[in-house]
């Protein structure tokens, strides 16, 4: 166990030793988390997965668990009912369950963002019992800024505290996004983010890298890493770019910026299979066990 992991006080104490047992598990006893992101087939529907640049392997939802059952990773998100689907056959899988989605298809244009949950926890619980799977957590997205915000807000508190309850992790996914928010990726409204986060007492917050026209992207996520406290920040890996480039992004949010981890999604499964295991184990290799990015990119490479 990562010997900073804090215990939080709305564990019970018969599920301390469930909550340390699936935060040792998720994060490797690193204390950094390795998200493998595989949400997005709600999110963005199909464009994700078939197209220019995609490879072909993709476009099954099938390829999303192969890699997560055969690459070094830490956990796996998506929705419940994949995991009901191809759970059985990828039982090793630690997986985390996204609590809520919407599609992209209303823009923020014509109506702010809502995403209100699909399952709630107790179901969640009760689906792990059933099965027998490897669930070691919840997720949920709050898109802070839009008019619906108090709703998303009620249902994450809600969520966190049921799945602390439960000894399960919690990891929010939190957003600046609607008519009101004029830069998604400021880096003041990232640092409030994560200070949401903290205060609805999540174990992890994923956010987007902060931007700032003339400034170090990792320099200024620092303000955000601090600004959660003792929830810790992992970064949403975007659209998918030049692997090293990723790796390096990666390795700056972690050992400069003081992040606990990534989120990526994207920039693994879009590729081949054989690709995608690799691009997996070079993450893993930076995030959990501090590697160097030429070390993680040689991994990437099959070298």
């Amino acid at each position: 166990m990562d010997e900073n992991t804090y215990i939080p006080a709305d564990i019970p104490s018969g599920s301390i030793n469930e909550y340390l047992s699936n935060y040792d598990e998720i994060t490797r006893s690193s204390g950094r988390l390795m998200l493998y992101a595989g949400d997005q087939k709600i999110e963005h529907l199909n464009k994700d997965f078939y197209g220019q640049g995609i490879s072909p392997d993709d476009n099954t939802p099938e390829h999303l668990f192969k890699v997560a059952d055969t690459a070094e990773i830490g956990v796996f998100a998506t929705q419940m009912g994949l995991i009901s689907l191809y759970g059985p056959d990828y039982p090793e899988v630690p997986y985390l369950v996204k609590l809520n989605s919407k599609t992209n298809l209303v823009k923020t244009a014509r109506r702010d963002p809502v995403s209100l949950q699909l399952i709630d926890v107790e179901q969640v619980a009760a689906f792990k019992n059933n099965s027998g799977l490897n669930i070691l957590g919840v997720g949920y997205t709050i898109y802070l800024g839009s008019e619906f915000e108090h709703m998303m807000l009620r249902e994450a508190t809600q969520a966190v505290y049921k799945a602390h309850q439960l000894g399960l992790l919690s990891v929010l996914w939190i957003y600046p996004r609607g008519q009101d928010v004029k830069d998604e990726k400021d880096p003041d409204l990232i640092a409030g983010a994560t200070g949401v986060a903290a205060t609805l007492g999540a174990d992890f917050v994923k956010v987007n890298y902060p931007k700032k026209e003339g400034e170090s992207s990792a320099e200024i996520l620092k303000q955000a890493t601090k600004a959660a406290g003792r929830t810790r920040v992992i970064c949403a890996g975007g659209s998918s770019i030049d692997p090293k480039a990723f790796l390096q992004g990666l390795h700056d949010q972690i050992f400069i910026s003081g992040a606990a981890g990534n989120a990526t999604g994207r920039n693994i499964h879009q590729k081949s299979f054989d690709e995608a295991v690799r691009m997996c184990n070079a993450v893993t290799a930076i995030t959990v066990y501090g590697k160097s990015v030429d070390e993680a990119y040689k991994i990437c490479r099959g070298e």
